[in-house]
């Protein structure tokens, strides 16, 4: 028999704290679930990519970009799975997830429509479960991410870019990130306030921003201390937030039109907290228990 425990506690906007055991019992059919298992060190990934791309002709009166998300295990795997977010101006406009039974590969592609000048930015989870045999699970992963800025004005031909060349892009990156971070930062600020977390407390790591850490984990963890928190993380993530969000009220919402989490870490206490802004504006908080790390 298979078996693993997680403990994750939510706390709706009421700031009353919900706790509950998820018991997941073995199953020989595959099934799409993200599942942390130790991380197998003879596995890694040979590619793990996220690629946003403008379409250069609108689509009735909307702009369209392509996105796709692929990776490459050294090996197959028992169970192949990858998951994206991708958020408009701070604001999650789509999500995507794959899987696949015995194979080293995941490949998927999605469209996603648009009409205002706006930052893109994808991250995207690539996971894989591992069997030697009945007894013995392990776990690979990775993490990638894209941005674009699309500029879709009425006084210049529809355009994109990463990296801004020019003087006016320029203008536009410093628009459009003043655009997006100002929401998220004043949400983010009321969260806090809501569950009276004290900022400057933490590490404070925006979705988007968690694979600038896939090679260089944040100051106090070894690299396999981090991976095991990015693991257990995104599990916590693919079932309270792709999957939908709780709240307070035992509602699942969905999390389409949700502002992106900020993820919260305190390493000297090992706490671990996601907060959620839904749609409708309700916070929502995620925590873990992580081992702290050693001196």
């Amino acid at each position: 028999m298979r078996g693993k425990q997680s403990l994750i506690i939510i706390a709706g906007a009421a700031g009353i704290l919900i706790t509950w055991w998820v018991f997941m019992l073995f199953n020989p059919a595959a099934r799409e679930s993200i599942i942390f298992f130790p991380l197998n060190e003879k596995a890694s990934y040979q590619s793990a990519d996220t690629l946003l791309t403008l379409n250069e002709k609108k689509v009735n009166d909307l702009y369209e970009v392509n996105w796709k998300i692929t990776s490459v295990l050294d090996q197959d795997a028992y169970l192949r799975q990858d998951i994206g977010f991708l958020f408009f101006n701070g604001r999650l406009t789509s999500k995507m997830s794959e899987w696949e039974q015995n194979t080293d590969r995941i490949v998927e592609e999605d469209t996603a429509a648009g009409k205002e000048s706006s930052l893109l930015q994808a991250v995207s989870f690539h996971y894989s479960e591992i069997h030697g045999d009945e007894e013995n699970y392990t776990s690979a992963q990775s993490m990638s991410e894209d941005q674009l800025y699309v500029i879709d004005s009425n006084f210049s031909p529809l355009s994109s870019f990463r990296k801004p060349d020019s003087a006016a892009e320029k203008e536009w990156k410093m628009i459009l990130d003043k655009v997006a971070n100002q929401q998220l930062q004043y949400n983010w600020e009321n969260a806090m306030k809501k569950y009276n977390i004290s900022g400057k407390d933490y590490l404070q790591i925006p979705l988007i921003r968690l694979p600038e850490y896939n090679s260089d984990p944040p100051r106090g963890f070894t690299t396999l201390q981090w991976n095991e928190l990015v693991g257990n993380l995104w599990e916590g993530l693919y079932k309270n937030y792709f999957l939908g969000i709780k709240t307070d009220t035992g509602k699942v919402v969905d999390p389409i039109d949700s502002l992106m989490p900020l993820i919260l870490i305190r390493i000297d206490t090992g706490d671990l907290l996601v907060l959620l802004t839904t749609k409708e504006g309700e916070y929502v908080l995620l925590q873990q228990k992580i081992p702290v790390p050693l001196p």
